[in-house]
């Protein structure tokens, strides 16, 4: 791997984490440095940090939000 790459990585703690995790990508990097942008758009979704998936969570945390007020609402009757 080239040591710029290397620095970059280490400089990015979600990044190398993410290699760590999946440790095709050392080959990947090294064969290739320029998929470093595919790199860093699979490990947005591999931590979940993608727009469809931020919406999906605060959806989820809506409806349980929701239910925690029509609970306290039916406890109060």
């Amino acid at each position: 791997m080239q040591p710029s790459l290397y620095q970059f990585l280490q400089d990015r703690q979600d990044l190398i984490h993410f290699v760590r995790m999946n440790p095709e990508w050392y080959r990947i990097l090294t064969r290739n440095p320029d998929m470093l942008e595919v790199l860093e758009k699979e490990a947005k979704v591999f931590y979940g940090k993608t727009i469809p998936q931020r919406i999906e969570r605060l959806s989820g945390q809506m409806q349980m939000v929701s239910m925690i007020i029509q609970m306290a609402g039916a406890m109060k009757d």
